[in-house]
């Protein structure tokens, strides 16, 4: 499962997002149109089948639609009960017994069991090589998913596994009579399957209308099982070609928020226009992808750790900071972001000096050719460099920034912007094979659990989420040895090693940890502005479900 965002290729006209007829029950809440929120987005669905989707608001619907074990508490990042109302660990850790909601229903009026649980279990346990390998990150070491009863889930590991709440966070529950078809044999129905609205829902709202790359319509769920009860009356994902739509949509009254997508340099005019703007740190990062594939067709310098560490040199993050963020951003180092709580602080980013770029390149034997651009192997050190299209924006002052400064080292960037889908295509080539690309910038906002950023560059995780070409079998060693330590200090120790030795290799250069931006109209209220990708996110329920107008 991907956390980028993946951005729709749309007109700029924005369509009014209206709920006719939505309601359910709900105690505190009205069914009028004024109770419902519209969330502008610049991030499309991909899809509704959480076997296939890549994208983050595609999370984000599963999140409010189906249920989940566990969910993040969103003032202080720590993991709550949800569908499951508390759980026990045997003393070897190797059994996890969760005891789930009583009496619970799907939407359509069917029982809502942990046999729903466990059925969703076995099936990525049973396809974790095949059509279920999204979700099989997040069932590291699970050997059993049993429902002892129609209250109790017992999941059994092969060892102790460190992030077992947290990867429950991840893991929608399906209901079995809709899904349990398309498990039989090798499961391959399991990807065709369009999930198409109105789908059948075990969360507080319901998924009513989805027009692909234009919006999703939710209402009240009215067999919600949960204590507490959505005050609006549902919600409405309205997905823009760009932020400049997306924004003059929230000044016209035509959406009632922005999400954490907010361009930075809009903040001071929505501010001037009274609308509320709120900010924090995120887990997120923007970073410079490099090509470190041994196998890779062109430019072999890329491959040697010093001319990445040259090219380190020349990223002025205080810059990037100031220019494309207005200050809403940190200079970044490692790949696990400050806000997480899993940062080694001791890993200091290399200065900003161009001259350091010059003297290594220089050592090299790298000499500048008589247009300025320095030849290495032969070949003039000219690179593409893969820019999705969904980073438009601060992206685009960020490349900027690197492309003047490498530029007075003699490295010529010539950006090559293309759509998300095509983006992951240039950079895995065919069959996955990482041979060529040299160079991509892009983002990550992935979950505050270091777990699934430090796989990214794992060798499992070519032709998945791997984006580097990026193979260490020491990494990877640790990478399951942090998997099933026993206790924090022993995890944040392993972690940290990881980030060590990612920093010293550097398929990342991590520039800038940029935060969440969200703006919204002062006439509701509640909102939980959070790491998590902002009040509306695919770990929490918590906004949605206190959400209301504020008068």
């Amino acid at each position: 499962m991907r956390f980028r965002r993946l951005v729709a290729v749309l007109t700029s006209t924005a369509t009014v997002i209206t709920l006719a007829g939505c309601g359910g029950g709900g105690s505190g809440s009205t069914d009028s149109a004024s109770s419902v929120l519209r969330i502008g987005v610049s991030a499309t669905i991909d899809s509704l089948n959480p076997f296939v989707s890549s994208s983050d608001y595609s999370s984000v619907v599963f999140e409010y639609v189906y249920p989940h074990l566990t969910e993040y508490d969103t003032g202080d990042m720590s993991l709550k009960p949800s569908f499951a109302e508390k759980w026990d660990t045997s003393p070897d850790g190797l059994t996890w017994t969760f005891q789930t909601v009583s009496g619970a229903k799907w939407s359509d009026g069917e029982p809502l069991t942990a046999k729903d649980a466990a059925f969703t279990l076995t099936t990525i346990q049973r396809l974790k090589d095949g059509t279920a390998g999204k979700l099989a990150g997040f069932m590291q070491g699970v050997t059993s998913a049993v429902a002892t009863d129609d209250d109790h889930l017992t999941v059994t590991y092969s060892a102790p596994v460190s992030n077992v709440l947290a990867q429950m966070t991840q893991l929608p529950i399906l209901p079995e009579h809709i899904w349990s078809q398309y498990a039989e044999g090798d499961g391959k129905a399991l990807t065709t399957f369009q999930n198409e609205a109105p789908m059948v829902s075990g969360g507080p709202f319901r998924l009513t209308e989805y027009k692909k790359d234009q919006l999703a319509l939710f209402d009240r769920n009215p067999q919600w099982w949960g204590t507490t009860k959505p005050h609006i009356a549902g919600f409405g994902l309205q997905i823009f070609a760009n932020s400049d739509a997306m924004v003059t949509a929230l000044r016209t009254g035509q959406v009632d928020m922005i999400g954490e997508s907010t361009p930075a340099t809009t903040v001071p005019s929505l501010k001037e226009a009274n609308l509320d703007v709120g900010t924090t740190a995120s887990t997120g990062y923007y970073e410079l992808i490099v090509n470190t594939n041994p196998k890779k067709k062109n430019h072999p310098e890329l491959l040697d750790p010093q001319v990445r560490r040259a090219f380190e040199y020349a990223m002025n993050r205080d810059e990037m900071v100031k220019t494309a963020w207005l200050g809403m951003a940190t200079p970044g180092s490692t790949i696990v972001a400050p806000a997480t709580g899993w940062h080694d602080d001791s890993i200091k980013a290399l200065p900003f000096d161009v001259s350091q770029t010059n003297a290594i390149l220089d050592g090299l034997g790298f000499r500048k050719g008589a247009d300025g651009i320095r030849v290495a192997n032969g070949v003039p050190m000219s690179y593409d460099v893969i820019f999705p299209t969904e980073i438009n924006g601060a992206g685009d002052r960020m490349f900027q920034t690197m492309q003047n400064n490498l530029r007075e080292a003699g490295v010529n960037l010539v950006m090559r912007k293309m759509d998300t889908d095509a983006a992951s295509a240039a950079i895995m080539g065919p069959d996955s094979t990482y041979d060529d690309f040299d160079l991509a910038l892009w983002d990550w906002i992935p979950p505050v659990d270091p777990d699934f950023q430090l796989s990214v560059l794992t060798c499992a995780q070519w032709g998945n989420n791997n984006d580097s070409g990026y193979c260490n079998p020491k990494y990877d060693e640790l990478y399951a040895a942090q998997g099933v330590a026993r206790g924090r200090a022993e995890r944040q120790k392993i972690v940290d090693q990881m980030q060590q030795i990612a920093f010293d290799d550097r398929p990342y250069i991590v520039l800038v940890y940029q935060n969440v931006i969200e703006a919204r109209t002062p006439k509701w209220t509640g909102f939980l502005l959070s790491p998590l990708v902002g009040s509306v996110n695919n770990l929490s329920t918590q906004t949605l479900l206190q959400v209301r107008p504020a008068s």
